[in-house]
């Protein structure tokens, strides 16, 4: 475990989430004055609490109170926290450090990393690096936005060669030095615009993963997304392209079913790729050419891909029920995602959509509703910013529940179609997280299924 000294260091944490409470737990084992600040705290966040006042934590829930930004030595703003409230204001003002975890973090990790970001695709992209290190036989630690925060490994006993973090804009928002070894950058639309003034500044975020990196570093990049080429001309690393269109010692081809990397001259063939749709062999090309650049093998990544099936509220198959098949997608929270969830499908959809409004162009969806969408099922906040960006493509029905809308799906469905959940909305609306939106989806399908027997 890394020791530090933070004696008499009076450092406040902005944000009750995981990566702040991971920070807290460091800084505390090395003597820091800690405080924690919530402005809006709630049951989720009732065990933190509890764990960080046995631990000599102060907590300031509810609200912010200026007086502990201004007498800080550093402020850590959690991702979730937009950092043009007037707290951090006061903090920039007085010239005292407003940093993020993973900057944080990072100052005090040795070991190469390998960063991943973009719209989409950054968990399933993380994980499968991952596991494509190890079965190479690498010891790796994967952290991040992807669940346990890069803050965890300061409190790790144990050395690993190398570590995979998948990193959202918000927390590329905050880094000042971090320097990954490897940068991935998936593909690049509009999300997040309730928290960016415009397009530009979202790409603008995204591309802070490149700008400490160095000639012998290396940037995995969309060789097709026109967001992501603006930020080509300024790269320094060594570039890797995926879904290139042009010839080079080190760029993956995407084929109809398979992916072929060139990599010093030779040739990987990724064959009979399980997962559906264009973009996870996308994904699976960004992350074979990340994991040959620190040493993967050939063979660790053919067994990550014939291993990997997916995870959870991505795509997700859950059930059959009279020939009709219920996918869980609650992961899509923007407009692209529901474009690729929806190109993934042959069959006729009836399309769940819905939740709180992050102003995607919901507009972008009319030509693949129209053309493959059978009924369209609404519920939460958005529903008429989608009605009225959408009408006229396919019947639209406005749910209560997204129960609700799971049992119109069951009634109005036939034998052949797919019935999708793929929101394009966030889902705090009516759900803590997609993950519980996701499962309340599931839950609601074995419901069906159990009236069928």
């Amino acid at each position: 475990m890394l020791k530090l000294d933070f004696s008499g260091k009076k450092i406040l944490i902005v944000g009750m989430g995981l990566s702040g409470v991971s920070c807290a737990r460091f800084l505390i084992k090395n003597h820091a004055d800690v405080t924690i600040t919530d402005n809006s705290f709630g049951k989720q966040s009732a065990s933190a609490a509890y764990e960080m006042e046995k631990r000599g934590v102060k907590l300031e829930l509810g609200g912010h109170n200026r007086t502990s930004f201004e007498n800080s030595d550093l402020v850590i703003v959690s991702p979730g926290v937009p950092l043009t409230i007037e707290p951090l204001k006061y903090a920039y003002n007085l010239n005292i450090p407003v940093t993020g975890e993973i900057e944080f973090a990072s100052q005090y990790i040795k070991e190469p990393v390998v960063a991943v970001t973009g719209t989409n695709g950054k968990t399933t992209t993380t994980t499968l690096i991952g596991k494509m290190l190890e079965n190479s036989g690498l010891k790796v630690f994967v952290c991040g936005n992807i669940g346990n925060p890069l803050a965890d490994y300061l409190m790790s006993e144990e050395r690993v060669d190398i570590l995979v973090v998948e990193i959202s804009s918000f927390q590329l928002d905050t880094i000042r030095d971090f320097r990954p070894k490897v940068s991935v950058l998936l593909n690049i639309s509009e999300d997040h615009l309730d928290r960016y003034g415009s397009m530009k500044e979202y790409i603008a975020s995204k591309g802070r993963i490149f700008m400490n990196q160095k000639e012998n570093d290396f940037a995995v990049i969309n060789g097709k997304d026109s967001a992501v080429k603006l930020l080509i001309p300024d790269i320094c690393a060594e570039k890797l392209c995926f879904d290139a269109g042009h010839s080079g010692e080190n760029r993956a081809v995407i084929q109809k079913s398979s992916v072929d990397i060139y990599n010093s001259n030779r040739v990987l063939n990724i064959p009979d790729i399980k997962l559906m749709g264009k973009h996870n062999r996308l994904n699976i090309a960004a992350a074979a050419l990340a994991a040959l650049s620190v040493n993967g093998t050939e063979k660790g990544i053919l067994k990550t891909i014939e291993d990997f099936r997916g995870l959870s509220h991505r795509i997700e198959y859950v059930d059959t029920i009279n020939g009709v098949k219920y996918y869980n997608d609650s992961k899509a929270t923007n407009v692209d995602a529901v474009e690729k969830a929806i190109k993934s499908f042959t069959s006729p959809i009836i399309l769940i959509m819905g939740g709180r409004d992050k102003q995607g162009d919901f507009e972008k969806l009319k030509p693949l509703i129209k053309s493959c969408v059978k009924l369209l099922l609404l519920t939460g906040e958005a529903v008429e910013v989608i009605i009225k960006a959408v009408k006229g493509t396919a019947p639209i029905e406005k749910c209560q529940t997204l129960k609700g809308a799971v049992f119109t799906a069951y009634e109005k469905s036939n034998a052949g179609d797919c019935v999708l959940l793929s929101p394009a909305c966030s889902s705090f609306d009516m759900f803590e997280s997609y993950m519980d939106r996701g499962n309340a989806f599931i839950r609601a399908v074995k419901a069906l299924k159990s009236r069928e027997k």
